[in-house]
């Protein structure tokens, strides 16, 4: 049983703190934030060990009655490894007190590949993982590009690729905040971040995004060109896909016509917070003509990465060698099927 903190108990943190509890090899040791409200009160309820991450938290914190154990060093003390899920710019400032006390951690993907000099995507490449100090879980259409392109890489079937990205203006839970309304904004550089970022992980890929903010909360949503190495049938790409156990076919033609479609069958299908850990991507949609593959895709950009972040915990400890082992012991704790 490895010891893990959580710091940040945000739209990740929370997710992360939860997946670590349905574990049977790691221990959840306590999340740390500086938030007195809702949020936090809900970890108490759960049962969670609640560390704060300032003085001024810790006021707050015993103000509104929440039953701290103590500071966030007190936290670090005795843990294996640190899962971060602050926001990016808190991250940074903890990174230095990780390594300060020589812990092994885990950033998200708003850092830079350069924060941790490895960046994660469990079907890509846990081995280069293995006990290492530090990675960081690419972010969630990061994570969606690597696992569709390393399945079809892996059938041998990538020339290269290139997708447009719709992407969700802000999280749900802030919408009320700001976000675009009655608008869509085009990033201005292409490519966008998210093929770079791609190649973090695995160098040879031939990817190019294109991204545009559009007025929802959801999720997002791709659109892939995908040159072939070969002429093929819809049937090989199909058969490639399957081979990720994090890629979810789903049927336009069965009522999934959109992502608030998709979210509701998740929700009835019981996942905690409707959660889509997997990639859900159009089989009747998707199409082969000639060497050129065209398909599209849903991202839960709340929920895609934590399994991804469980095998992280994994690969760096030590606790488990193989990659398949891990995906197939976090995938049964959180239902994947």
């Amino acid at each position: 049983m490895k010891n893990i903190a959580v710091i940040g108990y945000g739209v990740i943190g929370k997710r992360v703190a939860d997946a670590i509890q349905k574990q049977d090899d790691m221990n959840l040791s306590g999340v740390c934030d500086i938030i007195s409200d809702w949020r936090i009160q809900n970890a108490v309820r759960k049962g969670y060990d609640i560390y704060y991450a300032t003085s001024e938290a810790e006021k707050e914190m015993k103000k509104a009655a929440i039953p701290v154990k103590g500071s966030m060093q007190d936290l670090l003390k005795n843990v294996d490894l640190v899962v971060d899920c602050t926001p990016k710019n808190i991250a940074a400032q903890n990174i230095k007190i990780y390594k300060d006390l020589g812990l092994k951690f885990i950033v998200q993907g708003g850092e830079k590949h350069e924060t941790t000099g490895h960046s994660f995507s469990a079907e890509n490449n846990y081995k280069s993982a293995l006990n290492l100090n530090a990675t960081r879980v690419v972010s969630c259409n990061t994570t969606s590009i690597l696992r569709t392109l390393t399945a079809l890489k892996k059938a041998g079937l990538l020339e290269y690729a290139r997708g447009t990205l719709l992407r969700r203006a802000t999280d749900p839970w802030e919408s009320h905040l700001g976000g675009i309304m009655n608008t869509m904004v085009p990033e201005r550089d292409i490519p966008s971040h998210q093929g770079p970022d791609a190649k973090s992980v695995d160098p040879d890929l031939d990817v190019i995004t294109s991204a545009i903010k559009v007025p929802e909360t959801l999720s997002h949503m791709h659109y892939w060109n995908v040159k072939l190495k070969k002429q093929t049938t819809k049937e090989e790409v199909i058969k490639a896909f399957k081979t990720s156990t994090r890629i979810k076919l789903i049927q336009y033609d069965e009522g999934l016509v959109s992502n608030n479609t998709i979210k509701e069958m998740f929700l009835d299908m019981g996942r905690p917070w409707g959660d889509m850990y997997e990639v859900a991507l159009w089989e009747d949609m998707l199409k082969v003509v000639g060497d050129e593959l065209f398909y599209a895709y849903v991202v839960d950009n709340q929920a895609i990465v934590i399994p991804e972040t469980i095998d992280a915990i994994r690969a760096l400890t030590g606790i488990e060698m193989d990659a398949d082992k891990s995906i197939a012991k976090t995938n049964h704790s959180l239902g994947i099927h």
